[in-house]
C-alpha cells in the first residue's frame, strides 16, 4: 500500500480509501469483515458522510469495528456534512453555522469518537455564506472536534471564495474521476480546441488543486457517467478499453480492477482513490493498483481506449 502525506497536515494516509456509502447494505458481521479486510490491505483512511443511509452507515461502522481508543488511533476518519434530506423527500444543501455544528456532533456520536481527522463540506451550497462556514470551522477546530477541513465536488472559484474567509487551509477536494469520467483531465489535453472535450466544466480544478496543495480524492473510480454503470468488464459499451486493460493487467499480474485504480494513482497529482465497493474480493484486487506504476505509454493508451481524443 502506498501512503501519502496530505499536504498542510500531519496525516499519513493510504492512497486507497474505504468509502462507506454502501456499508449499511451489509450485516454487522459482514461489515466487520469488510472493514478488517480493508485494514489488512493497509487501508487506514475511511470516508463517511452523515447523509449515507441517514447516518446508519456511520453507526454500523462504529458498531461493527467495536470502536475504542486503540482502534481509533489506527484510523484516519473523514466525514462530510451539508446535505439535508427533507421529510418531503426533497434535498437541500445547508452550510449554515447551526447545521454544520449540529451535524458534526451527530456524526461524532454515531462514529463513537471525539474527533474527525477531516471534515468536508458535502457538495456546494448555492446559498453559502462563507462567514458562517468560517465561524463553524473555528468552533469545531478550537473544541478539538475537527482537525482539518476540505470540500467535495467544488470548482476552483467556489473553493477560493470559501478560502477567503475560512481561517484554515482547505486541504482536500473530493471529485469524481475514473478512466471513463475524465472531465478534469480532458480540458488540459484538448486546450484551445473547438471540441466538447476542451470545455472547462470546473474551473481547471485539477490544476487549481495542484497549485494550492489540495489533495484530490477520486470517487466512483469504476463508473462511467454520473453513476450509470461500471466500465470494468463492460464489453458491450467499452470493448476496446477492456481489451487494453486486460492486456496491461496480464503484464503486471493483476486484475482490471487494479488497473482502474492504478491508472488514477499514476497521475502525479498524488490522489487518493475512494473504493465504495462492499465486495471484499474486489477491494483486495483494487488495492493492488495502489503502488502500480503504469508507463506513460500505458496510461495514454488506456485514456485513448476509453474514447478520449489525443490531439
Amino acid at each position: 500500500m502506498k501512503y501519502i502525506k496530505i499536504k498542510n497536515t500531519d496525516i499519513c494516509a493510504s492512497n486507497i480509501v474505504m468509502g462507506c456509502m454502501h456499508l449499511s447494505e451489509l450485516s454487522k458481521d459482514a461489515a466487520e469483515k469488510h472493514i478488517k479486510t480493508a485494514m489488512e490491505q493497509g487501508i487506514n483512511f475511511f470516508d463517511h458522510a452523515d447523509v449515507y443511509d441517514g447516518g446508519k452507515c456511520e453507526s454500523l461502522f462504529a458498531e461493527a469495528i467495536g470502536m475504542n481508543d486503540d482502534i481509533r488511533e489506527k484510523m484516519v476518519l473523514q466525514s462530510k456534512v451539508g446535505i439535508r434530506r427533507l421529510p418531503s423527500g426533497h434535498t437541500i444543501y445547508d452550510f449554515s453555522r447551526e447545521h454544520l455544528l449540529a451535524a458534526v456532533d451527530a456524526s461524532l456520536h454515531r462514529l463513537k469518537t471525539d474527533y474527525l481527522d477531516l471534515l468536508l463540506l458535502h457538495r456546494p451550497d448555492a446559498l453559502v455564506e462563507p462567514e458562517e462556514v468560517a465561524e463553524a470551522f473555528a468552533i469545531l477546530h478550537s473544541t478539538g472536534k475537527v482537525r482539518y477541513f476540505g470540500v467535495s465536488n467544488q470548482n476552483s472559484q467556489q473553493v477560493a471564495l470559501l478560502q477567503k474567509y475560512v481561517p484554515y487551509k482547505l486541504v482536500v477536494n473530493q471529485l469524481q474521476l475514473s478512466i471513463c469520467h475524465t472531465n478534469m483531465i480532458d480540458v488540459g489535453i484538448a486546450v484551445n480546441m473547438d471540441i466538447p472535450q476542451s470545455f472547462d466544466r470546473d474551473g481547471a480544478i485539477l490544476d487549481y488543486c495542484r497549485l494550492n496543495d489540495m489533495t484530490i480524492q477520486a470517487w466512483s473510480p469504476f463508473q462511467w457517467g454520473f453513476t450509470e454503470g461500471v466500465f470494468v468488464g463492460d464489453m458491450e459499451r467499452y470493448p476496446e478499453l477492456n481489451e487494453v486493460m486486460d492486456k496491461v493487467a496480464k503484464k503486471y499480474g493483476v486484475t482490471k480492477n487494479a488497473i482502474a485504480t492504478g491508472w488514477i494513482a499514476r497521475h502525479p497529482a498524488n490522489m487518493q482513490i475512494i473504493l465504495g465497493t462492499t465486495n471484499s474480493q474486489r477491494l483486495i484486487e483494487s488495492c493492488q493498483g495502489s503502488e502500480l506504476v503504469l508507463t506513460k505509454e500505458e496510461w495514454y493508451e488506456i485514456y485513448e481506449a476509453a474514447g478520449n481524443m489525443i490531439p
